[in-house]
């Protein structure tokens, strides 16, 4: 197979993944449009939100890396098998990491805004969100992962041509989804412990 076949048949594989990862990028930011209330009630929260979603990306980007990767050296079924040690273990540092890192991030966000001398909710609304919210699409984009990757290489497909760009848009519409359901979910906590944000 020469370049232009080669090249022809990656752009192939590529195109209906990117495609994809446009609609759900406008999709994700329809949702963040649509969380006014929630921005304006959790003071820095914005700021929080490019950190969450690349982490997502990231994490879990390498997540299916490892798992493409694994297919091609034989050592991972194309199939989901929670008695696959390799398969659990790469999935579980993938939570963990993803739940660490968005922690991380809302610590330094609270930590830099105030600093900055910005408004910003209290250090628990932040935790609240980012481990909600992590746990969630965290959960969301391991399955997502697997099923596609493996859905792919079943059909023949080369997983490494479209996980980053399935990874990516997951992560943002999750991501987002998953952020809005998280700061209600924390607003509502506060509301009924009788505090503010």
């Amino acid at each position: 197979m020469g370049i232009r076949e080669t090249a022809g048949e990656a752009y192939r594989e590529a195109l209906p993944a990117l495609a994809t990862s446009a609609v759900g990028g406008l999709l994700a930011g329809v949702v963040l449009g649509g969380m006014r209330a929630e921005l304006r009630a959790i003071e820095g929260l914005l700021v929080l939100v490019p950190a969450l979603l690349a982490t997502r990306g990231s994490v879990f980007g390498s997540f299916g890396a490892r798992i493409s990767t694994g297919l091609h050296q034989g050592i991972v079924e194309p199939r989901v098998d929670l008695g696959d040690d390799r398969l659990r273990a790469a999935a579980t540092a993938a939570l963990a990491n993803g739940v660490l890192v968005s922690l991380v991030a809302a610590v330094l966000t609270v930590t830099a805004l105030t600093l900055l001398a910005s408004p910003v909710a209290p250090l628990s609304v932040m935790l609240g969100v980012a481990l909600i919210a992590s746990v969630l699409s965290g959960a969301a984009l391991t399955a997502v992962v697997l099923l596609v990757v493996f859905a792919g290489y079943r059909r023949g497909y080369n997983p490494d041509t479209f996980v980053g760009p399935v990874v990516t848009t997951t992560g943002d519409v999750a991501g987002v989804f998953f952020l809005l359901v998280a700061a209600r979910a924390v607003l509502a906590l506060v509301a009924a412990a009788g505090g503010g944000a």
